[in-house]
């Protein structure tokens, strides 16, 4: 335990805290000190014990105000952190729905392909078989090459 020379109020007190703390105790008693101060300067004299009274209920007021706004800001945090959530698991369902639109696009054009090249063979041999029906026909109807 470590002690600390405090002045208050005009008045020197030994205090104890852990040891690494004695700067935070100083910064404590230092600004609870001018808290007082500046009420004595306010109200006047008014007694010691009123005083002190009124600078434990100001600084507990700020105190509260204090927590107050950090249990709204938490709160804050708590629902950005929802909706966060919430937008990553739309980001996620959009991600995947985009993955299946596009696989079933791949497959669409891969049948696509297929049924182009299976049209283009198709239309070949239609050209062929007719090429040589007619072919045939000229070979038959030519009066050059009529049998008699």
């Amino acid at each position: 335990m470590a002690n600390v020379n405090i002045k208050f109020n005009g008045k020197e007190f030994l205090l104890s805290c852990e040891d690494g703390q004695e700067e935070h105790l100083e910064e404590l008693a230092f600004y609870l000190n001018e808290k007082f101060s500046n009420l004595k300067n306010s109200l006047g004299n008014i007694g010691e014990s009123k005083l002190l009274l009124i600078a434990s209920i100001s600084v507990l007021d700020e105190y509260y105000e204090t927590k107050k706004k950090i249990d709204l800001q938490k709160n804050e945090i708590k629902i950005i952190t929802e909706k966060f959530k919430e937008l990553k698991s739309l980001v996620y369902n959009y991600r995947d729905l985009k993955e299946k639109e596009i696989s079933e696009l791949s497959k669409n054009q891969e049948n696509l392909k297929n049924q182009i090249e299976k049209n283009r063979n198709d239309y070949e041999t239609l050209v062929d078989k007719t090429t040589l029906e007619l072919e045939n026909f000229i070979k038959r109807n030519n009066p050059d090459t009529k049998t008699q």
